[in-house]
């Protein structure tokens, strides 16, 4: 008999595992799905300081090394494979992989969202030694030193704005000759006394070895081409890049509900279909962060398995 399982997660990032230590301990049989490393994003960070608990392991790698094993520790079944086709509409949810199909009674869809790279020489090579798409959980490794941050929307210059607190002094360079960020922040952001804005410039090189030592930046109106290296008693400075995310969603499209690409929840974390649940980064919400995804996935994972106790109380009904 083909096996069914209680519930399938797609995504292995923290939203995905949590989903899955979550449902371990509820007793279902659980898959989690990760078509590529565990752990999303976060593997590739060298230090976490803003997970709670974290003081003694803060490296990516070595916090979802723990939570994998405490994931497989509560029985929930981890494999690699791309889901390149969902069938959600019936009580048994059909997906299709690369490697192969499975079957379940509730799915959670965690995979996750990826910050636009500006896909220049440098940028991957240097992702997490200077380079970062977020504020809140880099800023801080910048006190006093010196921040460029690219990008000209809302959430640039509000991150902008937010470096200010922890960097000497916060450059935005912006591609375009305006701002396109609201009215309102734009005033705030051309008043701010350690915020300098540079228009029509963008990065067209990243330097460094193990470390941002420098960029190459081009001036969009005269094509001038201009090196900046890190003050020598710094040795480095911040890049933070805000050009945007793009949530990892594309499967779902026509099938549920979303603003921007974004999939659309309630508080509990429900979609627009029964059984299906979403989770973490992929999902609207205000702050998208490895402590937000984690209580995602739990919250997820709860729901689904009172999702599964209503229907197997239904059945008994029925069947007396």
């Amino acid at each position: 008999m083909e096996k069914i399982y209680d519930v399938v997660i797609i995504g292995g990032g923290p939203a995905g595992l949590s989903a899955g230590l979550y449902a371990g301990r509820g007793k279902m049989d659980a898959l989690i799905i990760e078509k590529s490393k565990r752990g999303g994003q976060i593997v590739s960070t060298e230090e976490v300081v803003n997970v709670p608990c974290s003081i003694r392991e803060t490296t990516g790698p070595a916090i979802i090394e723990r939570l994998v094993e405490q994931v497989e520790s509560f029985g929930a079944t981890i494999v690699k494979d791309n889901i390149q086709e969902v069938d959600l509409s019936g009580e048994v949810k059909l997906l299709k992989g690369s490697n192969g199909e499975y079957k379940a009674k509730s799915v959670i869809i965690a995979n996750g969202a990826k910050p636009r790279l500006l896909g220049v020489k440098g940028e991957g090579k240097l992702t997490g030694k200077g380079v970062s798409y977020c504020a809140t959980c880099d800023g801080d490794f910048f006190t006093d030193l010196e921040v460029f941050v690219v990008g000209g929307g809302d959430s640039a210059v509000e991150e902008a704005m937010f470096l200010t607190k922890f960097a000497r002094k916060v450059t935005i360079l912006c591609r375009e000759s305006a701002l396109t960020c609201a009215k309102s922040i734009a005033e705030k952001a051309n008043c701010h006394k350690n915020l300098e804005i540079i228009y029509n410039t963008e990065i067209t090189e990243i330097h460094g070895e193990d470390i941002v030592e420098g960029m190459t930046i081009k001036n969009n109106d005269t094509n001038e081409v201009k090196r900046i290296m890190a003050d020598e008693e710094d040795g480095t400075f911040g890049i933070f890049i805000f050009i945007g995310f793009i949530p990892q969603t594309e499967l779902y499209k026509g099938l549920l509900e979303m603003e921007y690409g974004y999939i659309v929840t309630n508080q509990d974390m429900h979609t627009n279909i029964e059984g299906v649940y979403a989770a973490g980064d992929c999902r609207v919400k205000s702050l998208r962060q490895v402590v937000t995804a984690i209580a995602d996935g739990a919250i997820a994972a709860v729901q689904a398995e009172k999702y599964l106790e209503s229907k197997a109380c239904n059945n008994i009904s029925q069947a007396s």
